[in-house]
């Protein structure tokens, strides 16, 4: 494919940076399949299962038939230029899909006909939620036994709680579904043997007729200049009603949704043609920085790139970039403005997953990889160092799962420190610290299967003989009982000035009726000045240094409100130390004289048995103090959602396998934290 360089901001309105967001097993990486195939990047299907897909390159990725790491792939359709990054379907990897979805435009959320909406549908579809990443709907796999477009739409409406609009139905050839019908174009599109466009047939017409005026009645409803065609002429053209979608997809407030079978190839065209027209360009997004630093999508602006993925290879450190605005070359040095640092930009690299094609320039609107920057982080900003700009990261996601990993070798310790420094850099989910009591190395990530790839990627790629202990949780501690009035005074003299500080504060839960909550919350009720607004900001400092550890087994402390009442100052002796000081040691007694209680980390837990498994799965539950919470019957199978504390679920899919002769499959997202017994 020929790469362009010379990229005017008229150009970048044909640009379409997207994601594709699901389930596990969704069929996400089948529709970038596909969609490569279709463009002209692939010229053979890549299969899941016969480990030939492009995006799933990495060789764990193929053992275990799932995408664990997020992979971009650029191509072009119809004048525009896409990129897309196929993104992780399982819990564990959410912070790949979190780093993703930072720098995207948009994004096509896939369901699963039969399933509708699942655990992770619903995870990934809040996260584009608080990113304000515009959606389409894909409800694949409409060829399934089962398969119901109408409830797949219907749970997309209860769970997830768009306007989700259908601008496709379903066109079936006796039982077997063949393809679909455009509502907006008003054309019947097929995919019996090869792709082939035709008039709506007779037998559907009322149908669609029905289903195209519920269309335009709800983009009247919702955009202006739809509803004055409509009320003049009781109708829309296509042309209208394709640009008020588009400006209602931009704005969040509608979905569309269309169908196919990626598989067998039906609806792909169409689907490429929906995210032409409703996704949005790097132009309809809002600028990013703030106030006078703000940088529009213009090659013209000064330099503003975000660094959303780091990987290691063979060949060196690929640092991977959305470029906002401005122009980057080969050979530019930038300021990566956190650290404060300069970098050189030694290659530009336009990505195809595992391949690479080196180009000059990387411009507003871009998704590329550098060569070059040695210690730059994910989250970090990339600019101009004339022209300084600092950009929001990623939000982290807090790991909840650790395991001691130790070398058989005592020659290999220094290897497997770097190791494990190299794998927190790439995947900043995973963190590394040694236990002060036990001296262990402690690798902590967001699941069992987390915790597994990364371990494998030290065996593999490092060539590390590494021993893993049983997995530990993290657990927390909370106040369930706090104290009022509790009084501090710090007094340190060690030869000229001291440290003088006295505070009087409250402990109270973060919320009374739900013991769980997490979070820390400071505020300060002192008047008249007895302890200025400095000394306040160093006290509420000293209090999350004491979160740090907790009075009952040394677990970090959450769910804590902590006011401050009153205090007083020394006229020569007080500082912001001292106050911060006091703040630290007073929360830490004050914790010690409350009712405190351990938290653990729940996930909710949804498994899929045969309907003569569901007993035996209904008691192991039980066993590992699990509370059902709801139980749905579809073809020959139940689907059981229950609440389970994470530590109970370590060893779960061997003893799922053994209860359901290995018919039974399951998956877990968090679910906050609840008090242990």
């Amino acid at each position: 494919m020929t790469v362009r360089t010379n990229v005017s901001r008229q150009d970048l309105a044909v640009v379409r940076n997207l994601g594709i967001l699901a389930h596990v097993d969704a069929g996400k990486t089948t529709v970038t399949e596909r969609m490569l195939f279709l463009t002209g990047i692939t010229h053979k299907r890549g299969e899941v299962h016969d480990g030939t897909t492009v995006t799933d390159f990495d060789p764990q990725e193929r053992d275990r038939g799932i995408t664990i790491f997020a992979a971009a792939v650029s191509c072009e359709w119809a004048g525009h230029r896409f990129t897309v990054i196929d993104t992780p379907g399982h819990v564990d990897f959410s912070d790949e899909v979190e780093r993703s979805l930072r720098v995207l435009d948009g994004a096509v959320a896939v369901f699963d006909a039969v399933a509708g909406v699942e655990p992770q549908s619903e995870s990934v579809w809040r996260r584009a939620d608080r990113y304000g990443v515009p959606r389409i709907a894909f409800v694949n796999k409409m060829d399934r036994a089962g398969a119901d477009l109408a409830a797949a739409v219907a749970s997309i409406r209860a769970r997830l709680h768009p306007v989700p609009l259908l601008v496709q139905l379903p066109v079936f050839a006796g039982a077997d579904f063949a393809g679909v019908v455009d509502l907006v174009r008003l054309r019947e599109l097929r995919w019996e043997n090869g792709f082939a466009e035709g008039p709506i047939p007779a037998d559907l017409a009322d149908p669609v007729a029905q289903a195209r005026r519920e269309l335009e009645e709800a983009v009247a409803e919702r955009s202006t200049a739809a509803l004055e065609e409509f009320v003049e002429h009781s109708a829309l053209s296509a042309d209208t009603l394709t640009a008020a979608l588009r400006e209602l997809t931009l704005f969040g407030e509608v979905v569309p949704v269309l169908c196919g079978a990626a598989y067998r190839d039906i609806g792909i065209e169409p689907l490429l043609d929906a995210v032409a027209a409703y996704l949005p360009s790097p132009l309809d997004r809002p600028a990013v920085g703030s106030g006078d630093g703000a940088r529009a999508a213009d090659p013209a602006e000064p330099l503003a790139a975000l660094a959303f993925k780091v990987h290691a290879t063979p060949t060196g450190r690929l640092t991977f970039v959305r470029v906002y605005s401005g122009v980057l070359r080969k050979g530019d040095v930038v300021l990566d403005a956190g650290a404060g640092r300069r970098e050189r930009i030694a290659r530009i690299l336009r990505v195809q997953a595992d391949r690479h094609a080196e180009v000059e320039v990387a411009q507003a609107g871009d998704i590329v990889a550098l060569v070059g920057p040695k210690a730059m982080r994910v989250g970090a900003t990339l600019c101009a160092p004339e022209a300084p700009v600092l950009l929001e990261p990623p939000a982290p996601t807090e790991p909840v799962v650790s395991v001691a990993v130790e070398v058989k070798s005592g020659a290999d310790l220094e290897k497997l420190a770097v190791a494990l420094a190299r794998l927190a850099e790439e995947d900043p989910s995973l963190t590394v610290r040694t236990d002060p009591e036990t001296g262990q190395t402690l690798l902590a990530g967001l699941g069992e299967l987390h915790l597994e790839v990364a371990v494998e990627k030290l065996r593999r790629d490092r060539g590390l003989a590494v021993t893993v202990g049983r997995p530990q949780v993290a657990y927390r501690e909370t106040v369930v009982r706090g104290v009022r009035g509790f009084t501090y005074r710090h007094a340190k003299q060690d030869g000229g000035s001291g440290q003088w500080a006295h505070i009087v504060f409250d402990v109270r839960p973060l919320n009374e009726s739900e013991p769980g909550a997490t979070g820390f919350e400071f505020e300060s009720t002192v008047v008249g000045g007895r302890v200025p607004a400095e000394f306040v900001r160093a006290v509420e400092a000293g209090c999350r240094d004491a979160l740090a550890e907790g009075p009952l087994a040394g677990h970090p402390v959450t769910g804590v409100r902590v006011t401050l009442t009153d205090g007083a100052t020394h006229s020569k002796d007080s500082s912001e130390l001292a106050f911060r000081t006091a703040g630290r040691l007073g929360l830490r007694e004050a914790l010690r004289a409350s009712v405190m209680a351990v938290l653990e980390p729940l996930a909710e837990l949804t498994v899929t048995v045969p309907e003569d498994g569901v007993g035996g799965v209904l008691g192991d539950l039980a066993a590992r103090r699990g509370r059902v919470t709801g139980s749905v019957a579809r073809t020959g199978t139940v689907v059981v959602t229950a609440t389970v504390p994470l530590a109970e679920l370590f060893g779960y899919a061997t003893r799922l396998r053994s209860r359901t002769q290995g018919r039974g499959t399951f998956t877990t997202r968090p679910l906050g934290y609840a008090l242990a017994p």
